[in-house]
């Protein structure tokens, strides 16, 4: 295959700088352009629930290094308005158009809300650098907080505002947290860690509405209750950004369609130098015999890493087929998940009732996954096991 000169990354992202950097350590010096939409060179976002939310973190220490993406041309500030397949450029939404060689699709993913929600004064979404900065000043006035979603981002979103002092409810239109990526057995463990630190919970119940005027009061609950807040984050998930690629004829449902290559698809067809990474890149993994799409930063880091190799090689590039891997700090515990879940369930290592266990998930008699509470080497031990194929475990051994 002719290794493309002309290089296109839209998505200052993570995943875009990783591809970035690949490119140029494995020699490419042919011309870089990223597009990325922020006016701000690639940073790092799992702070931005966590240690920059808590203030122990500055502005700077979230900013990623460039490395060896020094040398590519950042665009910022710029937004890709669409991308033609046929004369292969890259339209911007001032309509200039950059021609390319090789596409990198790396445009991520962007805060889900909630329908039917006036704007209100006191309202946020966590995504960007500029949405920590609001959130975290405004936690400076000592509110009364609501987390409307206890997934991830909202759990650490909660953790991180009560260990500021806050009084902090978390409201979830599922029985549990966290269930659909950890399923219910962990996710009732989770809501305990909650209220064994005094964040209140409101489960089951959905979201019908805000109360205040101009500023918002309160979140006004499906059973006719509020619940009081001056300050109310929605964390009920993202979507893949790809809105700018709705004409281009990728295969776009829930993501870039890739397959084991990183390789877009259209009309289920790879598309000559074009790939995608991250969040926004929904692609076969054959470990698992599954097309998935993954939000987290270690899938990211390694898939823009893999994506760019594609570029270069081609089908001699190796296939992507990691084993998942995702972490969260809430409060003490630092939770730690490989793999997928699955319907089988068991307790492997310690016990729900201690603050260290793992948990092993199965699928038709196979190990595919397995989450720990504060116990990291142990878990490690099951990535391995799961890397291997081997079979489900009902007990410790």
């Amino acid at each position: 295959m002719a290794v493309p000169d002309r290089i296109v990354v839209v998505g200052a992202s993570l995943a875009g700088l990783r591809a970035v950097q690949t490119l140029r350590e494995e020699g490419h010096d042919g011309a870089i352009t990223v597009v990325g939409a922020e006016p701000h060179l690639p940073y790092d976002r799992p702070p931005l629930s966590k240690e920059f939310l808590a203030g122990t973190m500055s502005r700077a220490e979230v900013d990623l290094p460039l490395g060896a993406a020094e040398t590519a041309d950042f665009r910022l500030a710029t937004r890709a308005a669409a991308v033609d397949l046929g004369p292969r450029h890259v339209v911007l939404e001032t309509g200039e158009e950059l021609a390319f060689d090789g596409l990198v699709i790396a445009t991520g993913a962007h805060p889900r809300t909630l329908p039917g929600l006036p704007e209100r004064d006191g309202v946020f979404v966590l995504r960007t650098i500029e949405d920590g900065e609001a959130l975290r000043h405004r936690l400076e006035g000592g509110p009364r907080v609501a987390v409307v979603g206890a997934g991830f981002i909202g759990s650490e979103v909660a953790a991180t505002c009560h260990q500021r002092g806050l009084e902090v409810t978390v409201v979830e239109a599922l029985p549990v947290p966290m269930a659909r990526g950890v399923g219910e057995l962990v996710g009732r463990r989770c809501a305990r860690l909650h209220a064994d630190h005094g964040v209140e919970l409101r489960l089951g119940v959905g979201v019908t509405g805000l109360a205040g005027g101009d500023r918002v009061e309160g979140v006004v609950m499906a059973d006719g209750t509020t619940v009081p807040a001056d300050v109310v984050v929605i964390g009920v998930g993202v979507a893949p950004t790809t809105r700018w690629l709705a004409a281009s004829g990728l295969d776009v449902a829930d993501g870039v369609r890739c397959d084991r290559w990183c390789r877009a698809l259209a009309d289920g067809q790879p598309v000559p130098g074009v790939v995608a990474a991250g969040d926004v890149a929904r692609w076969e993994n054959p470990l698992f015999a599954e097309v998935m799409r993954l939000e987290h930063w270690t899938n990211a880091a390694e898939q823009g890493r893999a994506a760019a190799l594609t570029l270069l090689r081609g089908q001699d590039a190796a296939v992507f087929d990691p084993i998942p891997y995702f972490w969260s700090d809430q409060y003490e515990a630092k939770i730690q998940f490989v793999g997928r879940s699955g319907p089988d369930v068991a307790v492997v290592d310690g016990s729900l009732d201690d603050d260290r266990f793992v948990v092993a998930y199965g699928s038709a008699g196979r190990l595919v996954g397995a989450l720990a509470f504060s116990r990291p080497a142990r878990l490690m031990a099951y990535r391995a096991m799961i890397g291997k194929g081997e079979p489900f475990p009902s007990s410790d051994s």
